[in-house]
């Protein structure tokens, strides 16, 4: 009855008429009797995830990033466990007359002290497996296999939707205990998900303005202390010690790597009035770029690396605007049109601009518009995009506590995160390269 063919990456399960007969739709309430007197629920579910054989860390993490999304992923109520597109072979119909798109099944085993991973996203209705077998090796330790977890539901997403997933990522933020000369800092960076979160440095004082470099490797920082200026460090989230980029005597604030890495815009106010400057992200002399009479702050790169966002307060005194500055023709457009906004950040394709309209978290397009209000953060922080701009995540106070919340933008679960005293400015980064 069933007949395989492999063709490159592509497989593809042959199936008679009289089993396509039985991916008929239907209701929620009915059960689906087939001969052999199985009887099966009916999935309201756009995903099937079988737990993976001879897995228990990847597969729960795989679930719970799946859950989050647009998808609506189950691995309940199954007829079956398979863990391979041939093991199908005989219960395709099953599993069609469920109503269910998408089957997502896979093993692991041992290597050479590895753990290797094999798994399949199938289209149910064809039967295909969709750009055939994946794999993915991991060592075999916690942290190896968490993020590998996370890669592999960044590949399921992308397969069944065509988006890159952003579960791999990871996010930044900043933890604040005591006051004044009590005040304790710490720079923190966790998974996607929520977990996993670590102390990257702890400063008595305050940290501002995280920013990630492309590659997911480095965060360029502010540090504060008790009567100094803040200086800019860069340091590389994997361990070792952070290297001062802005030894003036002024407020150096708000660093932003530029696409390729190569170089960082920051705010300083060590000749004057604050303004906008670009260097080497290894050092080296600042290039001044706005030379205004008012204050110019918050600098960040289009993704294009031909243009960049900042803030000023150049239509008077607390009504600070984001402009838009083109490195080509030295131009300046005002981009918003609310009556206060600032701390501007890209999408990653471009098309948007994460900030904050007074006091709540907003996103508008590249020109201007306000597309979606997020609400009342209670601090002056505004949004970070997800690397596929599909979520966004942004600190908050409730009740006194500092809350990081991940909220997504399509239709998935937006979730909070809970931390000590005070958060601030989380900041996403793409995968690390």
């Amino acid at each position: 009855m069933y007949k395989y063919i492999y063709k490159k990456k592509l497989t593809t399960l042959c199936i008679s008429a009289s089993c396509l007969l039985a991916s008929t739709s239907l209701s929620a309430k009915e059960i689906v009797v087939l001969q052999d007197s199985f009887e099966i629920p009916v999935q309201q579910n756009q995903v099937v995830f079988v737990p993976f054989a001879g897995d228990s860390v990847l597969s729960p993490i795989i679930l719970n990033d799946l859950s989050k999304t647009e998808l609506k992923v189950t691995n309940k109520d199954l007829p079956q466990q398979p863990h391979s597109s041939s093991e199908l072979s005989g219960t395709l119909p099953v599993w069609q007359s469920m109503g269910i798109p998408y089957l997502v099944v896979g093993n692991t085993r041992s290597n050479r002290g590895k753990i290797v991973t094999d798994y399949e996203v199938v289209d149910v209705k064809s039967g295909r497996v969709i750009e055939g077998k994946q794999t993915l090796t991991a060592d075999n330790n916690k942290e190896s296999l968490r993020y590998a977890g996370h890669v592999i539901a960044d590949k399921v997403y992308e397969l069944i939707t065509g988006t890159p997933g952003d579960f791999s990522g990871r996010i930044a933020y900043i933890e604040e205990v005591g006051t004044g000369k009590d005040k304790v800092s710490r720079l923190k960076v966790m998974d996607a998900d929520g977990e996993n979160a670590k102390t990257i440095t702890e400063v008595a004082g305050s940290i501002f303005s995280p920013s990630w470099s492309p590659d997911g490797n480095r965060i360029a920082y502010s540090v504060q202390r008790d009567k100094s200026y803040p200086v800019i460090y860069v340091q590389n989230v994997s361990g070792g010690g952070a290297s001062a980029l802005t030894p003036f005597k002024g407020s150096n604030l708000s660093p932003s790597f530029s696409p390729d890495g190569s170089k960082i815009l920051f705010s300083s106010s060590f000749e004057g009035s604050a303004d906008i400057y670009e260097m080497n992200a290894s050092g080296g002399k600042p290039r001044r770029i706005t030379n205004w009479p008012s204050s110019e702050v918050q600098p960040s790169y289009a993704p294009d690396g031909k243009s960049f966002v900042f803030v000023s307060d150049r239509a008077g005194f607390n009504k600070p605007q984001i402009y838009r500055y083109e490195f080509g023709s030295g131009r300046t457009t005002k981009v918003s049109s609310s009556g206060y906004a600032t701390s501007p950040q890209f999408s990653s394709d471009g098309s948007q601009i994460a900030f904050l309209s007074g006091r709540s978290a907003a996103i508008m397009n590249s020109s201007g518009a306000v597309t979606t209000n997020l609400g009342n953060t209670g601090i002056d922080e505004a949004p970070s995009f997800s690397p596929n701009g599909k979520r966004v995540v942004y600190a908050s106070t409730q009740g006194g506590k500092g809350i990081l919340t991940i909220k997504s933008l399509n239709g998935g679960e937006s979730f909070g995160k809970s931390g000590q005293g005070t958060i601030r400015s989380p900041v996403w980064s793409s995968s690390p390269k």
